[in-house]
């Protein structure tokens, strides 16, 4: 969520939705930056208008870092049909990789306690 937000405040902003202030806005917040999720929102964001969105209440960004992020509404604003497909192969790959890495952390947690 924490990606999303970056978003938001770039857009309330004024500014420029990118990777370079992307990363900017969440290294300021301290916040672990991971270079394929960046890339994943950017390009889903790229055909949404954010604002008609919001004033609607229909945004949906499609599967960046664990699943879809949903802000204000049930009905979806997709992006490029070309970017988003990248996108969401990016993500995919990104979540099922911290998945991974999180069933390994579990089996060493029940390895402390078993």
């Amino acid at each position: 969520m924490e990606y999303i937000y970056a978003a938001l405040i770039l857009h309330e902003s004024g500014k420029e939705i990118d990777e370079k202030s992307l990363t900017k806005v969440l290294k300021a917040a301290d916040v672990k930056v991971e270079d394929v999720r960046v890339k994943a929102l950017v390009a889903a964001l790229e055909d949404v208008d954010i604002e008609e969105a919001l004033e609607t209440g229909q945004i949906v960004i499609p599967a960046v870092g664990g699943g879809s992020a949903a802000i204000g509404g049930e009905e979806a604003a997709t992006a490029d049909s070309g970017n988003a497909e990248e996108a969401k192969a990016s993500a995919e790959e990104e979540t099922k990789k911290a998945e991974e890495e999180e069933a390994a952390s579990a089996a060493g947690l029940g390895d402390l306690f078993g």
